[in-house]
């Protein structure tokens, strides 16, 4: 019996601790690349795109924390089958974006870089607005956990919104201004940032760090 206690709670730990790390990576993400590309160019200078870094000196870190978020994802085991085959496709998506650059030649590559790309926020989406927010009826909740899927509501519509500026700014606003005002980098980062925060309240760091530090030390 106590062996089996042992083993749950070292499995929660790991469940708390794995939507931790794919949180803070989202937040890393865009901070890492300015400030490598800053540190590699001589000077502060923001590309247009996060995904433009692809064609910087920090390529390699680009790449590198996708295929690590794309891992952790892989890694993911929710407590049913579908949040499994939801990471699973967040997963094969994370690769597209890192595998597939966003300047090309081949249209098909680039294609397949910006959907990779939309499907993989849609999946961070659907796991705030949807899955996040599952459990018990609202009746039933703790507060902390209506709290929570305020949160996690939140976090989901903002990476929407996010996405739609994305969209409008290619049908209403100029190249030049675009790349002025580094509009897509802007709301890229800011719906990255969503999606960290969202899974880093999922990990319930910002609740049970005193608790995850008690079950370590049992």
């Amino acid at each position: 019996m106590i062996e089996k206690t042992d083993r749950e709670k070292r499995q929660v730990i790991s469940f708390l601790l794995l939507r931790t790390f794919i949180g803070a990576i989202g937040i890393a993400l865009p901070i890492v690349l300015v400030i490598g590309g800053s540190i590699y160019h001589g000077g502060f200078e923001i590309q247009d795109s996060i995904s433009d870094y692809y064609q910087t000196r920090v390529r390699d870190i680009f790449v590198g924390i996708l295929f690590v978020l794309s891992f952790f994802l892989l890694s993911y085991r929710g407590y049913k089958r579908i949040d499994n085959v939801i990471a699973s496709f967040g997963f094969l998506f994370a690769l597209g974006v890192a595998l597939f650059p966003n300047q090309n030649p081949r249209i098909a590559i680039q294609i397949t870089h910006f959907v990779s790309a939309g499907l993989m926020f849609s999946v961070f989406i659907y796991f705030s607005l949807y899955l996040f927010r599952k459990g018990k009826d609202r009746s039933e909740r703790s507060i902390q956990k209506n709290r929570r899927n305020r949160i996690f509501f939140v976090c989901g519509i903002i990476m929407i919104l996010c996405l739609l500026c994305i969209g409008l700014s290619f049908i209403l606003i100029s190249e030049e201004h675009r790349s002025e005002y580094k509009l897509v980098f802007i709301f890229e980062t800011i719906a990255l940032w969503a999606f960290g925060f969202s899974w880093l309240t999922k990990g319930k760091i910002l609740w049970n760090n005193l608790k995850i530090y008690y079950l370590i030390k049992q």
